[in-house]
């Protein structure tokens, strides 16, 4: 059976020697969050996840979900008495207001829990992870009575919530969705449709399911300017919070998927359910895009979960496995065989996955730090600039570390050669559940779009002037130091890569929009691959200085050789990125449709 191990050491070194947490112990939610308490933290989060959930996992996956004749929805064995453990402990609560029940941790030390409980077991990981996302959502755009109601709830784990978004004749166009909401004479409305692919839809593990329904109120404009955003309980409430009968709402049955089989994915029916409205009519998209952005992060932390997972396991079975002679000469001499990690390429997968998940690590972290920064600093410029760096990362990180970190579950399973065909070896469960991310919370072709589309252009560019100038400063500091070098030239040939293909866009997307779609995701993976030499270059920076002070950790050496693996296997991949990005439009869109 997979197992998995929690990185901590690795989260450690992020938290506290690369992005010096301490720095901020000034700041709401940093000022109880000293090393020691942080570290603490990892460590409970990390014997949840491989002592409660990762043995779920292939249980999950086995039993999935199942819809009784009533309508309810039975979870995996295992899964409700795991959930309890997580809100017993106050898992769900530990990075969100105090004001509303949490304990008002950074939301980077919540990020990284959440990192260890998705990398256990996926399926699972979900349920916890909507329920923090309607929530923000109700916070950002809900009034002072909601969330003085629902958000301690949900933040206690009492309650779980959703997203319901998706019909089935409208996925990414949301302005075709037909769900209406009826206004009562009471201020609430009547809720009536039904919505797809809805994660987390039914299940019985908590004494309620807030749903957040996008619905068209009679008489709205057409198109994305009509729709509001509504909270529908599964059960009727009192102003208590007792529940009552149940609220028109059903779960008309669960889709048959490809992986995430833990997670009951559902077919939701809403007949003339009570709703009542979060913020205003008709701008209801502006409060989902919130949770959205959220999930986005979510998804994409996903992507590398299931790199990691996969990493793990297949690194025991390259060591494990015998199978042939080392090129160079046998290393097992006592044995029939060497194990398969002495062939290159072999290690050439298991690199290539290490190098992306260390700094995808990296990465994400840092991008949940700028959500700290906006939120807490009182630095105005320190906040704009944080906001800058999340519209314009956000979608990088889902689409690249989701794209990335399926291709590396494929090669994990690939370690094992036919054993990884067979699903007793649990590698199909990875690359299973891990597919599911480029194409949920806006498939990566359309993150692309948006990159290049929306997010470039934001504030005249500003987010990437201000990243290609920190990246520029930051070479320039470490000029002239030659243990350095492989990093700084690394970085510099990408950044500068990445400058050819912004330059391209902005010359050449204006006239034909159909080159900036058609070179879209080309230019995302070029921003992924300048971001991560980034990170690459600031941890070799501290692990150098480590040993320069005669640290004698391997740990720091590691780093130096994963990193440097880096920018000579990964970093070139850049340079066809932007062959592609140049060769425009029309190799892409010269077939005629009907020649297909």
């Amino acid at each position: 059976m997979p197992t998995y191990t929690a990185p901590t050491r690795d989260m450690k070194f992020l938290l506290h020697e690369v992005l010096e947490l301490s720095r901020f112990e000034t700041l709401d939610s940093f000022k109880e969050a000293d090393a020691d308490m942080i570290d603490a933290i990892l460590e409970e989060s990390a014997k949840f996840a491989q002592d409660v959930l990762t043995p779920l996992n292939r249980v999950g996956d086995e039993h999935g979900c199942v819809r009784n004749d009533d309508g309810s929805v039975t979870t995996p064995p295992g899964f409700h008495e795991a959930f309890d453990h997580m809100r017993e402990n106050g898992w769900m609560g530990l990075a969100v207001d105090p004001q509303y029940g949490g304990q008002g941790l950074p939301g980077i030390l919540g990020l990284a829990c959440g990192e260890m409980t998705s990398s256990a077991n996926m399926a699972f990981a979900m349920y916890p992870g909507l329920t923090g996302g309607a929530a923000k959502a109700i916070s950002i755009g809900g009034s002072e009575t909601q969330k003085n109601f629902y958000l301690p709830r949900m933040y206690a784990g009492e309650w779980t919530g959703t997203m319901n978004l998706t019909e089935s004749h409208c996925g990414t166009d949301l302005g075709l969705l037909k769900t209406k909401a009826i206004p009562q004479a009471d201020g609430s409305y009547k809720i009536t449709g039904q919505k797809i692919f809805i994660s987390a839809g039914e299940h019985g593990m908590s004494d309620n399911i807030i749903h957040l329904v996008l619905a068209r109120i009679e008489d709205a404009p057409a198109g994305v300017k009509g729709i509001s955003l509504f909270i529908v309980p599964k059960f009727k409430v009192d102003e208590n919070g007792s529940t009552s009968e149940t609220n028109g709402v059903s779960c008309g049955s669960i889709e048959k998927k490809m992986g995430i089989h833990g997670n009951s994915t559902c077919v939701m029916n809403y007949d003339d359910s009570v709703g009542e409205l979060i913020g205003d009519e008709n701008k209801g998209l502006r409060v989902m895009f919130v949770m959205m952005n959220e999930a986005r992060l979510g998804v994409g932390m996903q992507g590398l979960c299931q790199s990691e997972v996969a990493y793990q396991n297949a690194v025991i079975y390259a060591n494990d496995r015998l199978q042939g002679r080392s090129l160079t000469g046998p290393k097992n001499e006592n044995g029939p065989a060497d194990p398969i990690i002495v062939h290159p390429d072999v290690r050439r997968m298991l690199m290539d996955i290490r190098s992306f998940n260390e700094g995808g690590r990296a990465f994400l972290y840092w991008l949940a730090l700028q959500e700290d920064l906006e939120k807490y600093s009182p630095d105005e410029k320190v906040r704009e600039r944080a906001d800058d760096f999340l519209g314009l990362m956000t979608p990088v990180i889902k689409g690249y570390l989701t794209d990335i970190g399926f291709a590396n579950c494929v090669n994990a399973q690939q370690v094992y050669g036919g054993h990884g065909f067979i699903e007793e070896w649990g590698m199909s469960q990875f690359v299973r559940d891990a597919r599911i991310a480029q194409i949920y919370e806006g498939a990566n072709g359309i993150q692309a779009l948006d990159l290049v589309g929306r997010k470039l252009a934001r504030n005249g560019g500003r987010a990437l002037m201000n990243i290609s100038a920190e990246i520029d400063a930051f070479v320039a500091e470490n000029e002239g130091n030659e243990a350095m070098k492989p990093f700084t030239d690394g970085l510099s040939n990408a950044k500068g890569k990445l400058q050819m293909g912004t330059m391209w866009l902005m010359q050449n997307g204006m006239s034909n929009p159909d080159n900036a779609g058609a070179g879209s995701v080309d230019y995302m993976h070029m921003l992924g691959i300048t971001m991560l030499s980034y990170m690459w270059a600031r941890m070799a920076k501290v692990a150098l200085t480590k040993i320069e002070a005669g640290d004698d950790d391997p740990f720091y050496t590691d780093k130096l050789i994963t990193g440097k693996y880096f920018m000579a296997r990964i970093v070139p991949n850049i340079d066809a990125h932007l062959a592609k990005l140049q060769s425009g439009a029309e190799p892409v869109m010269a077939l005629a449709a009907d020649r297909f």
